[in-house]
């Protein structure tokens, strides 16, 4: 029987410090190698890109906004779609613990994929009992 390789889901706060090149990063430069080597899994949920757009466009810009999702797109990064099941369990999980809807859908997308959650944003520390996470620091 072969071995599932693992699976990380990146959230809003682990892609923003790696593109922003801060000590988080360094994390997910290792993982994106590992991806491209087949070593690992990367995924992340279109509700949690569509957070790192908007904060781009926010603080630098909708040309920085579109030219971060083209560098985006050619990541090793598997990208989710919100189905209706998984925003069910989106908001299952919303009305159990204290974390944004955004991250709501993480770490329903983290249960569903059986991925390790890699992200420094404390509210994931309410939803530790259900995920597991891999806290980085910015």
């Amino acid at each position: 029987m072969s071995e599932q390789k693992p699976a990380y889901l990146l959230d809003s706060f682990a892609l923003l410090a790696y593109l922003e090149g801060e000590h988080g990063g360094n994390r997910l430069q290792q993982l994106f190698s590992l991806a491209q080597s087949g070593g690992c899994r990367l995924v992340m949920c279109l509700i949690n890109l569509g957070e790192v757009l908007y904060i781009t466009e926010r603080e630098r810009g909708e040309p920085m906004a579109k030219r971060v999702l083209a560098l985006i797109e050619q990541l090793p990064i598997d990208l989710l779609d919100a189905s209706r099941d998984l925003m069910l369990d989106a908001a299952h999980v919303k009305a159990n613990h204290a974390l944004s809807y955004a991250d709501a859908f993480a770490a329903a997308a983290a249960l569903r994929e059986r991925a390790t959650v890699l992200t420094g944003d404390p509210e994931f520390a309410s939803v530790a009992d259900l995920v597991t996470i891999e806290w980085i620091q910015k």
